[in-house]
């Protein structure tokens, strides 16, 4: 910063020689004498007018040479604005295409380098950021931090790492941790309950982001919240405002606070091995107390201090009934009448085939409504591509397909005679699967639709004989009218006399 104005009190106030002056405001005596030769020339005296400050004092000494400027050169400034929609709205687009697009339109305009230094300096004046008022009580930020914990298994000494919830009031900061069994909608809601529980009182909104067990369908103004997570924030009586998609200022509180129990909690665990989960949260608690009873840097007092003095009394009291720890979700009927849920298949009536359908499912079952009524409810398979059916929901052919058996097509078939089941035994056991031999079984039942029982069964005994014991054959048989020609035993086989045949007795 220059120092004219005491330069000038120096030496027109106090008469100071050059010498003095430039000790005094630690300056050469050259730039005492530039100074003041320059107050002469522009007619400067002490003191100075009480409406000029620095820098019209600056401009009146040094006055900047006027620059000729191009008759065209607001014509030659790029459109920052469309060029930054542009970059924003085509994932394609490049810095380098737009700057050739400019430079077709004005070929004297700035060169790449240029160009690209002052978007990126008109860019920077866009990203500000708003500094958020927390009121008492309103806000508690939640989310899953990018660390976890490794649990080693007893029995086996496998290890499963166990993720971490972290929740944080806007206005005190204090701070909620637990590690869980996994990310699913269960554990979401129950370290919710926690979390409010360690309060002792529930927040007037909660601040998630967009993980599907809070949000449906992400959105950036109007989010489809999951129905699950939205029945939990009506039972307890608080509202959801999640983040915007890819803005994580909207939570920067709790994404400090992410970092601070990565911090505090899993790095000072890192040298510790644990059995069990309520080993972690047991660890955790200890760590949590301390980081909430850790005086601030740059304020007075602790998150637990300023806690119990803002948020505590501003909190709304816990709800009298626990929630009913029961998962909402959508899913449209498959072809084979199975809805897929929780990696395993659930049967509904097949009348609903292609229809969208909710689920509801609690630890012990699983629940279907249409249109908001229960269709089908079943118990919960805790496996993994298990197919869970009711016999009920299938249509009769379904149902009658899967009752065909080896014994029950034999049966079926001596309704029309003894040589048609001694045929279907014959052609079930040629193949390599009963089931295989199903279809030609059926068809010959078909046959004796078209021509009678009485041939099918006669065509059956020319088949046995003759060894045609296939579909084709006894079908041939019945076109041909084989099967009411004299059935003919076949002649026995002699040997003929000759030298080289020994016959049985040569082996007694």
């Amino acid at each position: 910063m220059r120092k004219i104005r005491e330069v000038l009190r120096l030496r027109y106030e106090l008469k100071l020689g050059y010498q003095q002056i430039g000790r005094s405001c630690a300056i050469a005596v050259s730039t005492v004498h530039k100074y003041l030769t320059r107050a002469e020339a522009a007619g400067l005296t002490w003191p100075l007018p009480e409406d000029w400050n620095e820098a019209k004092l600056i401009a009146t000494l040094f006055p900047q040479p006027e620059v000729a400027r191009p008759a065209d050169k607001a014509t030659r400034t790029p459109d920052f604005v469309a060029i930054h929609e542009q970059l924003r709205q085509h994932r394609d687009v490049t810095l380098q295409l737009l700057w050739e697009e400019y430079r077709q339109v004005n070929p004297e305009g700035y060169r790449y380098s240029r160009f690209c230094e002052l978007y990126q300096r008109w860019r920077k004046k866009l990203d500000v950021v708003l500094r958020q008022e927390h009121k008492a009580g309103e806000k508690l930020f939640v989310d899953w931090a990018g660390a976890t914990i490794a649990v080693h298994d007893r029995h086996t000494g496998e290890v499963w790492q166990a993720p971490l919830f972290v929740a944080t009031l806007g206005a005190s900061s204090y701070t909620w941790a637990e590690a869980t069994r996994d990310m699913q909608m269960e554990a979401w809601l129950r370290a919710h309950v926690h979390a409010f529980e360690h309060c002792g009182g529930i927040p007037a909104l909660v601040v998630p982001d967009n993980a599907k067990t809070a949000v449906a369908q992400a959105h950036r103004y109007d989010p489809d919240l999951n129905p699950t997570y939205y029945n939990f924030a009506q039972h307890c009586g608080f509202g959801i405002v999640p983040a915007r998609p890819y803005k994580p200022r909207d939570k920067a509180k709790v994404e400090n606070a992410v970092q601070v129990a990565q911090r505090w909690i899993v790095a000072a665990l890192r040298h510790r091995k644990f059995f069990a989960l309520e080993e972690v949260n047991e660890a955790i608690r200890d760590l949590l107390n301390k980081l909430n009873h850790r005086p601030f840097r740059k304020q007075d007092g602790t998150r637990a201090s300023l806690f119990e003095a803002i948020d505590r009394p501003a909190l709304k009291p816990l709800p009298l009934e626990p929630f009913d720890m029961s998962q909402w979700s959508r899913a449209r009927v498959n072809i084979d009448y199975h809805v897929a849920f929780d990696s395993n298949l659930y049967s509904v009536p097949y009348n609903l085939v292609q229809e969208l359908v909710e689920i509801r499912s609690t630890p012990t079952t699983v629940e279907i409504l249409h249109k908001g009524m229960r269709v089908a409810s079943h118990l919960r398979h805790r496996g993994r591509g298990k197919a869970v059916t009711n016999q009920e929901h299938r249509p009769a052919s379904h149902r009658a397909h899967l009752e065909w058996t080896p014994s029950r097509m034999v049966h079926w078939a001596e309704t029309i005679g003894p040589h048609t089941a001694r045929l279907f035994e014959r052609i079930m056991n040629d193949k390599p699967h009963p089931e295989m031999g199903y279809r030609s079984c059926l068809g010959i039942i078909r046959l004796a639709e078209k021509y009678s029982a009485q041939r099918v069964e006669a065509a059956s005994e020319r088949a046995l004989l003759t060894g045609a014991c296939r579909y084709k054959s006894v079908e041939s048989i019945l076109r041909n009218s084989l099967d009411q020609a004299p059935v003919l035993s076949p002649p026995p086989i002699s040997t003929p006399p000759h030298d080289n045949i020994r016959g049985a007795k040569y082996f007694e």
